[in-house]
């Protein structure tokens, strides 16, 4: 394709011609199923010329180049098309025979259909959408690789794309977090609510500059794992995997909060862990079965924190982005979560970021939680990422970029406590005063309230829900130490 800086214009400009698309999301979610068959057609081409006995999953009146593939002005079209692709294909790729003993590569066709929809109701206007996905060249490398470009911003996409946003990390958070992290060659990396694959090719990135052997590339491409529990992201993720030449992309459509936490076995665990939980979203009451009395919390955050310290292997890193109200929070869950962080991790690193990293998915202020599996915490680094010079906020034309965390990774090399107009930037906290003197609140070196922005009604709300279940904890608190004191009297 001569101009690959228009190819999503150009679908965006045939599909708003369409009755049956009905948004962003849907335009996008139509963009990404095509485009995932596209990718899949490239790496069984590849996959026959390696083994001349390759069988594909997918029958051949399937197969992209049987039935999407441009023929010279015979290719199927109009209302032909259409009863192909919702009578044929879709039926078809849903109920792929698939089991446990099939490999990853064949069995993710299946998964990514499974709750995949065709929304375009004019097989004109689809031709014309699969003819300008077919023109891409992806067994060009030089091309492939431009187009792993462009899917980025497909991705980046989602962050306006009603709620689809909260599948998405912007890449300078994944990338920052992924380099302090530091990757070995041998380790394996999971993300246990990966959406569109954000960390896993942030990880990938990174580790990809210690690649020197056969072997190391054997260990490199093995070296990510991924649960997603929707099915739009996972589509999203598997095809990004692909483009990043991951030819069994260990991705799995799975709510991981549907384990019990204490099943884990060593085998389950993994070196390092990158994440982005999901907050303030709802799971069915009966989540709260498969985590400990003490650590069943409703917040979907708090009970991915709990699945993390279960499934990091000792020795193991981790950096996961929490909400404010994690910080902050006294609840019961929530402390008892922070205990166990505290007293069976290292919790070395809190890097506070700016509210508007987010934007416009969320206005809740973020922060980056670094912590291993070494031993108990010692003490802690609270660090404050404050907005880049000229900046008021982040937006989707002026988003977040790497370069705008070189204050904090130079802070990070040459730690020193730091102070600003009378507020902490950087500080330093024993285990002594997070415990007793600050009741577990990490809530520290926040941001200045008069720089705060206004959040939006349903972020308030949520961060009002939060404060208030912290403060009944205190209230049941003070009141159980009051009635100890009184020898039980207030009985």
């Amino acid at each position: 394709m001569s101009n690959l800086s228009g190819f999503i214009k150009r679908l965006r400009d045939i599909m708003r011609n369409d009755a049956g698309i009905n948004g962003d999301a849907q335009r996008i979610e139509q963009i990404a199923w095509l485009l995932f068959l596209k990718v899949y057609a490239t790496k069984e081409a590849d996959w026959e010329w390696e083994d001349e006995n390759y069988q594909s999953i997918i029958p051949e009146p399937c197969r992209w180049e049987n039935w999407a593939a441009q023929k010279n002005g015979k290719e199927m079209t109009g209302d032909k098309l259409l009863d192909f692709v919702n009578n044929t294909l879709f039926p078809t790729l849903k109920n792929l025979p698939v089991d446990a003993d099939t490999p990853i590569r064949k069995a993710i066709v299946q998964t990514t259909f499974a709750d995949a929809n065709n929304y375009m109701k004019d097989g004109v206007l689809l031709r014309q959408v699969i003819n300008t996905i077919d023109e891409l060249h992806l067994d060009d490398y030089e091309e492939s690789h431009a187009f792993g470009e462009i899917y980025e911003t497909i991705l980046k996409e989602l962050q306006s794309a009603g709620t689809a946003g909260e599948f998405y990390t912007p890449r300078a958070v994944t990338d920052f977090m992924a380099r302090m992290i530091r990757p070995k060659i041998g380790e394996r990396m999971a993300d246990f609510a990966c959406g569109t694959g954000g960390f896993l090719t942030s990880w990938l990135k990174e580790l990809h500059k210690q690649v020197r052997t056969t072997e190391d590339e054997a260990a490199f491409s093995n070296s990510v794992y991924g649960i997603e529990k929707k099915q739009f992201p996972y589509m999203l993720c598997i095809t990004n995997l692909l483009l990043h030449n991951l030819d069994n992309p260990q991705v799995y459509h799975d709510n991981t909060l549907l384990h019990d936490v204490l099943d884990y076995t060593p085998e389950d665990c993994f070196d390092v862990v990158l994440m982005n939980p999901p907050y303030g979203g709802s799971e069915k009451a009966d989540v709260k079965n498969h985590f400990p009395a003490d650590l069943a919390s409703s917040e979907t955050a708090d009970l991915f924190m709990s699945v993390i310290m279960y499934r990091l292997k000792p020795g193991g890193r981790a950096a996961v982005i929490l909400p404010d109200g994690f910080l902050f929070g006294t609840d019961n869950a929530k402390l008892n979560i922070k205990k166990k962080l505290l007293h069976e991790f290292n919790l070395h690193t809190i890097i506070r970021l700016p509210g508007s990293v987010f934007s416009p998915y969320t206005s809740i202020t973020t922060n980056i939680l670094f912590f291993d599996r070494t031993g108990p915490t010692r003490s802690t680094w609270v660090y404050r990422l404050d907005m880049p010079e000229g900046y008021k906020h982040f937006s989707k034309t002026k988003p977040m970029k790497l370069e705008h965390f070189a204050p904090a990774e130079a802070w990070w090399n040459d730690r020193q406590e730091l102070t600003v107009d009378g507020f902490d930037k950087a500080r330093q906290f024993t285990v002594r005063q997070l415990e007793e003197e600050l009741g577990y609140n990490l809530d520290q070196c926040g941001y200045p309230h008069e720089e705060e922005e206004i959040l939006a009604p349903l972020d308030l709300i949520h961060r009002y829900e939060e404060q208030r279940a912290s403060l009944n904890a205190e209230i049941d608190r003070v009141l159980a130490e009051i009635t100890a004191a009184l020898g039980g009297a207030a009985e």
